[in-house]
């Protein structure tokens, strides 16, 4: 998947709701970030330890549970607060995700570092970028690692987040499926989710299968989705 020699970039499958939990970061420093830490968090820190990494921060994609941790229903899903609790770091959030992620896992104001669109993060020599994505949550952000996306819950090889649920919203959904048609071909998406046979794609073959990014107008996509 990774055939960058700066960068470590690893898919970890876990939890029961098929969830990709992600370390990124530089093999000169042997510095990483966690993105979505959840499920296991004591398995996630092991791999680390194991890998001779030291991690400097976590990255959130959106404040769902499965993805960061916290209840819904009658599940309670291990997340950021275990990982601060372990291992603290500062927790990175879009600035529309912020509130939504605190009342979801429990931590504060002071765990936060609020990002925007287009913000950077310098994991050793290797950066990432932020990309704001709403639709599937006011605050849901891809990360833009050279030629790689993460993607989270935005856009998936063969779909797109949903749109029917709480702070969910069709039209950003849209706006963020065209920002992310107009990266590169040979962008290596890393979805949230193993929802497809694949594990990744390139950005080309996401667009060729992906039936979401072939609406090309904002009414069709009312219509569709």
């Amino acid at each position: 998947m990774n055939t960058d020699s700066e960068l470590i970039i690893e898919q970890i499958g876990i939890g029961p709701m098929q969830n990709f939990s992600y370390l990124v970061g530089s093999r000169a420093t042997r510095e990483v970030v966690i993105v979505d830490p959840a499920w296991d968090i004591d398995a996630l820190l092991a791999r680390i330890n194991a890998q001779g990494y030291t991690l400097i921060g976590a990255l959130a994609t959106h404040y769902h549970p499965d993805h960061v941790g916290g209840s819904f229903g009658s599940t309670s899903v291990t997340g950021l607060a275990e990982l601060l609790a372990l291992n603290p770091v500062k927790i990175y959030a879009n600035k529309f995700e912020a509130s939504g992620l605190k009342k979801v896992t429990g931590v504060s104001d002071s765990d936060i570092v609020q990002v925007d669109s287009g913000d950077t993060l310098a994991v050793g020599d290797i950066e990432i970028e932020f990309l704001h994505t709403p639709g599937h949550t006011p605050g849901s952000q891809c990360f833009r690692v050279k030629n790689t996306l993460v993607s989270g819950d935005t856009l998936f090889i063969n779909g797109c987040g949903r749109v029917d649920l709480p702070g969910s919203n069709k039209e950003d959904m849209y706006h963020s499926m065209a920002k992310l048609k107009s990266l590169p071909n040979d962008t290596i998406l890393l979805p949230g989710h193993h929802y497809s046979h694949q594990t990744s794609a390139s950005m080309a073959d996401v667009k060729t299968q992906n039936p979401y990014l072939k609406i090309d107008d904002l009414d069709t996509w009312r219509q569709v989705i």
